[in-house]
C-alpha cells in the first residue's frame, strides 16, 4: 500500500472500532471494552475519593477536574483518532520497508506469546513497567522532553484525572520506546497488552487519587498515593532535583535504584513546578505551550 492509502485506511479502520466501541459496550469480546471500563473505573475511585477524601478541604470537583476529564478521553480516544494511529502505522511501514534489505521482515527476537498466559501477563507488566520508568526519568531530565511533561505537572491540586492528564507528544515518546523493547525484542500475546493497559490504568487513577493509601507492606511493590504525591511536590531535594518516585505502577524501581523519597505524608505539600504561577492554564495553552521558545 501507499502511505496515503495507509493513513485512510488508518483513519476509517480506528473511526470504525471508535464507533462500535461507544455504542455496543461489549465489543468486541463479549466483556466491557476499554471506553466503558475507562468510565467505570474513573466513577469507582471518584465514589472513594468523595466517601473517604485524605485532603477533607478538597472540594468534590476540585481544581480542574474538567479539564482533567477532557484530558483523559482525549489521551485515550480523539487524539488516536486525529493523529496517532495513522501516523503510527505509516512509521511502521516506513520502518518495514528501510529494514527490508537487511533481510527483517517483521517478528520477534524471542517469542513469549507460547508462554503460559500467567507468565505472559507478569512478564509482560513488568518488562513494559520498567520501560516507562526509564522514558518517565528522561521526560525529567532531559530539557527537551520536560517542556512537554510539564503539562502533567501543571496539576495543582491532586485526583485521579489528574492521570491522563498529560501532553498527547508523550505519546509518541513512550510508544516508540514501547514499540521497540516490547514488540521487536518480546512477541507478547496482544490480549495481555490491554489487560496490562487497564490495569495500569486502575494504578495510575490511584496513586493521583484523594486517598489515604500506601498499601502497608507491598507499598515497596506497587506505585501508591502516599508516593506519587511527592513526585508531583513543588519543592523537591538537593539530592533529586530532576524529580523524586518515578515509577508508573510500581514502586520498586525507584527503591531499587534508590530514587524513592517519602520524608513525610505528603498530604498539604504545595504541588507544581518552579515558574508554573505563569504556565497556561486552558488545555490549547498546554498544547502550544511547549511548542514556543523560551522567551
Amino acid at each position: 500500500m501507499s502511505y496515503w492509502e495507509t493513513i485512510e485506511k488508518a483513519y476509517t479502520g480506528f473511526a470504525n472500532y471508535l464507533w462500535k466501541v461507544i455504542s455496543d459496550p461489549l465489543y468486541p469480546n463479549g466483556f466491557l471494552n476499554g471506553f466503558y471500563l475507562l468510565i467505570l473505573i474513573s466513577l469507582i475511585i471518584w465514589g472513594l475519593e468523595i466517601w473517604k477524601p485524605w485532603r477533607k478541604e478538597q472540594p468534590v470537583f476540585r481544581k480542574d477536574f474538567w479539564l482533567d476529564a477532557f484530558y483523559m478521553f482525549f489521551n485515550f480516544y480523539i487524539f488516536h483518532l486525529l493523529l496517532f494511529v495513522a501516523l503510527s502505522k505509516v512509521t511502521y511501514q516506513a520502518f518495514l520497508e528501510l529494514t527490508a534489505p537487511l533481510g527483517y521482515e517483521g517478528g520477534h527476537l524471542i517469542d513469549f506469546s507460547q508462554l503460559h498466559w500467567g507468565i505472559n501477563l507478569v512478564l509482560y507488566f513488568v518488562i513494559a513497567d520498567f520501560v516507562q520508568w526509564c522514558v518517565h526519568i528522561l521526560l525529567h531530565r532531559v530539557a527537551f522532553l520536560w517542556r512537554f511533561h510539564k503539562v502533567h505537572h501543571s496539576v495543582k491540586e491532586m485526583g485521579f484525572a489528574a492521570h491522563l492528564r498529560y501532553h498527547f507528544f508523550e505519546t509518541f515518546v513512550y510508544q516508540t520506546f514501547k514499540y521497540f523493547s516490547l514488540s521487536l525484542l518480546f512477541g507478547f500475546d496482544l490480549e495481555m497488552g490491554f489487560i496490562v493497559y487497564m490495569l495500569a490504568v486502575l494504578i495510575g487513577h490511584l496513586n493521583h487519587a484523594n486517598l489515604n493509601l500506601d498499601y502497608g507492606p507491598f507499598k515497596y511493590l506497587l506505585n501508591n498515593p502516599k508516593m506519587h504525591i511527592w513526585h508531583h511536590a513543588k519543592d523537591l531535594p538537593e539530592s533529586h532535583p530532576y524529580g523524586v518516585n518515578f515509577g508508573i505502577s510500581l514502586s520498586v524501581w525507584d527503591y531499587l535504584f534508590k530514587t524513592n523519597y517519602i520524608p513525610s505524608s505528603g498530604r498539604d505539600i504545595e504541588l507544581g513546578f518552579e515558574g508554573d504561577e505563569h504556565y497556561p492554564t486552558s488545555f490549547w495553552g498546554h498544547l502550544v505551550k511547549p511548542f514556543r521558545s523560551k522567551k
